[in-house]
C-alpha cells in the first residue's frame, strides 16, 4: 500500500454517518462531536451513550440511502455491514473509516495527543493500532509543559512573517530562534542573583 497522506478534516457542521452503535462506535463518537460534525447514527440497536449525545439517530439496519449528503463515514458494525458501506461509499467518493478492518477502510484515525492548541496525531496505517497509541503516551511525556508559549510566540511571528512577506524557507529557522530566546529569559529571570562582593576590612585589622 502506498504511504497515506495525512490530513486534518474541518467537519464543522458536516453531516456525518456512523453505522453501528455498540461500544466501538461509541469510543469513535467523542472525537466526531468535539469535531462538531452533524452525526447520524444507524443501527437496530443503540446503547446509552448515543441516546444522551448530541446525534441524529435512526433505529433500523444500514441501507444505500444513508450514504446520501454524507461527507464521512465511520462503519463500526459487524464485518459484512462494513464492507457493504464501504463498497457504496466508495461508488459515491466518501472516505470511510472501517474500525479494525483497514482491509475495508479509506481514512484512518490516529492516536492523538492534543495539548494547549498543537494536535500530534500518529498513524500505522491501519495495522498497528496499540503501537500508534504507546507512541503518543510517549510523545505525551517527552513534550515540554508550556506548549501553549510556543503557540503564542509562532502565531504572533507567523502574522508579522505574512505581512512582511518573509519566504516559508526562512520562517523555521525565526521560529527556533525565537523559542530559544523563550528559554533564555526564563533562565535570566530565575537565575539566582550573583553574591554580593565582601565588605572590606577594616583598616589596621590581620
Amino acid at each position: 500500500m502506498k504511504p497515506l497522506l495525512p490530513v486534518f478534516v474541518k467537519l464543522e457542521d458536516k453531516p456525518v454517518l456512523v453505522v453501528g452503535a455498540g461500544p466501538v462506535a461509541a469510543a469513535k463518537l467523542p472525537a466526531l462531536l468535539e469535531a462538531g460534525a452533524a452525526v447520524t447514527v444507524v443501527a437496530p440497536e443503540v446503547r446509552s451513550e448515543f441516546e444522551l449525545a448530541d446525534v441524529r439517530i435512526v433505529r433500523r439496519r444500514f441501507v444505500a440511502a444513508d450514504l446520501d449528503g454524507i461527507w464521512y463515514v465511520v462503519a463500526a458494525a459487524p464485518p459484512e455491514v462494513n464492507r457493504e458501506v464501504a463498497r457504496l461509499a466508495s461508488e459515491r467518493r466518501i472516505f470511510v473509516n472501517a474500525v479494525d478492518e483497514p482491509e475495508n477502510a479509506t481514512a484512518y484515525l490516529g492516536a492523538v495527543l492534543r495539548r494547549d492548541g498543537l494536535t500530534v496525531a500518529i498513524s500505522t496505517s491501519g495495522a498497528a493500532p496499540a503501537l500508534a497509541g504507546l507512541v503518543r503516551e510517549g510523545l505525551d511525556a517527552v513534550l515540554p509543559g508550556d506548549v501553549a508559549a510556543w503557540n503564542d510566540v509562532a502565531r504572533t511571528l507567523r502574522n508579522s512573517w505574512r505581512r512582511n512577506r518573509v519566504p516559508l524557507a526562512e520562517r523555521r529557522p525565526l521560529l527556533l530562534t525565537a523559542l530559544n530566546r523563550l528559554y533564555e529569559s526564563r533562565t535570566a529571570a530565575t537565575a539566582p542573583a550573583a553574591a554580593a562582593p565582601a565588605a572590606a576590612a577594616p583598616a589596621g585589622s590581620a
